[in-house]
């Protein structure tokens, strides 16, 4: 080996080489750091949905062995259903009520949670029924007797009023634009009618804890009404604003089956 060359070892790497190095490094770990935050999102998204459904399941077995739905829970009644005389004291605006149907992934608080640790929402159907077939108005006494509420949350009412009823209220739009505080404000904007759910769960996602003025699309779902906003998630900046909200429900129709074919109904 020349004294040329043995110099030229014994300097090491120059400080372009190393910054080149250095540089490399951070692209692949920023990469990586990249991906794994990719795949964390992607497994709380699935996680928390599978809790909406495992939700969606219980509700329907305490239907089946209490005669009736739930009312939600408020936040004041740590995770247990909230009634007052007979009715929910908040059935657009309140949480899933874990302690009362059994759900165990729950906060300090026995609240029902998804993964990024907000309490998960439910509404319940609490309008006077209506009609499904004419001349009937869903209470079997005769045609002329109108129907009470609440009829999905009362054990009785539910049983004597009978499988005529449709809901009268709970309906979800395909965005906030253009809704009231209980329509969509037109068919167009429909994702599922006043007359077909009895029940919504949903989470805030993870957002949910941050102050959006620019997101209208998910107070809908926050604001205490009856007019709920489901769509695919959307960016910050979107019509609408950033839009995370995942949300399930149980239609009418599934619900008086699931009874039926538990002999809860008729």
């Amino acid at each position: 080996m020349s004294p040329e060359h043995t110099a030229r070892a014994a300097r090491g790497f120059t400080l372009v080489e190393i910054a080149v190095v250095m540089m490399i490094v951070a692209l692949l770990l920023g990469s990586l750091m990249y991906t794994l935050a990719a795949q964390l999102e992607q497994r709380n998204f699935e996680e928390t949905r599978s809790r909406l459904e495992a939700a969606r399941e219980l509700l329907l077995s305490y239907a089946i062995v209490n005669g009736r739905l739930p009312c939600p829970a408020t936040a004041a009644s740590s995770g247990d259903e909230h009634l007052t005389l007979g009715n929910c004291t908040s059935p657009y605006g309140g949480f899933l009520p874990a302690r009362t149907i059994g759900y165990r992934v729950v906060d300090a608080g026995g609240y029902a949670i998804d993964s990024w640790q907000n309490r998960i929402r439910y509404a319940v159907s609490a309008g006077v029924p209506v009609n499904s077939q004419s001349p009937r108005i869903c209470r079997p006494v005769n045609d002329t007797t109108p129907p009470v509420a609440p009829h999905f949350t009362d054990r009785n009412n539910l049983k004597f009023q009978g499988i005529d009823c449709q809901p009268s209220d709970l309906i979800v739009c395909r965005s906030a634009t253009g809704i009231t505080a209980t329509t969509c404000g037109g068919l167009a904007n429909q994702v599922m009618t006043q007359n077909l759910v009895v029940a919504i769960v949903f989470s805030v996602g993870k957002n949910g804890s941050l102050a959006c003025a620019s997101c209208v699309d998910e107070a809908a779902n926050t604001n205490g009404d009856q007019v709920f906003v489901f769509h695919t998630p959307n960016p910050a900046g979107a019509i609408g604003g950033e839009f995370d909200d995942q949300m399930v429900w149980i239609t009418v129709g599934e619900l008086y089956g699931r009874l039926i074919s538990a002999g809860v109904l008729p």
